[in-house]
């Protein structure tokens, strides 16, 4: 039950963090996604490479959590999991990092890091 949830979890923490590729390497310029990280159209253009490198690594952090839940499922429990601790126990150092360096980021850490938080917890207590 707990491998279940922590592949639920996993999942969750993998979909929000395609949607931040989606908003760094896809629409970074667009005024919608300017709002939410709180950057000019001028910061945006000046960004936009860092943006979009950074999407990429969010982008690849999901697969590799969504590989480990499939791999979990139906190949090998050890290896999915491993897989999947790579990936969010990534996205949770990453939010750690974010609310360290800046704590007006503690919104955007939170949303970030919370799925994985929860997923690393269920995932770690279930291989035991």
């Amino acid at each position: 039950m707990l491998l279940i949830l922590g592949c639920v979890f996993a999942g969750l923490a993998a979909l929000i963090h395609v949607y931040i590729f989606v908003l760094e390497s896809v629409r970074w310029t667009h005024p919608s996604t300017r709002r939410v990280f709180g950057t000019s159209a001028e910061d945006a253009e000046t960004t936009r490479p860092l943006a979009f490198n950074q999407g990429f690594y969010n982008l690849f952090l999901a697969i590799v959590t969504v590989i480990g839940i499939v791999i979990a499922v139906t190949a090998s429990v050890p290896v999915g999991l491993a897989l999947m601790l790579a990936g969010t126990g990534s996205m949770l150092a990453a939010a750690l990092v974010l609310i360290l360096s800046d704590r007006s980021k503690a919104r955007a850490a939170s949303v970030q890091g919370l799925f994985p938080l929860i997923a690393v917890v269920l995932l770690v207590v279930a291989a035991f």
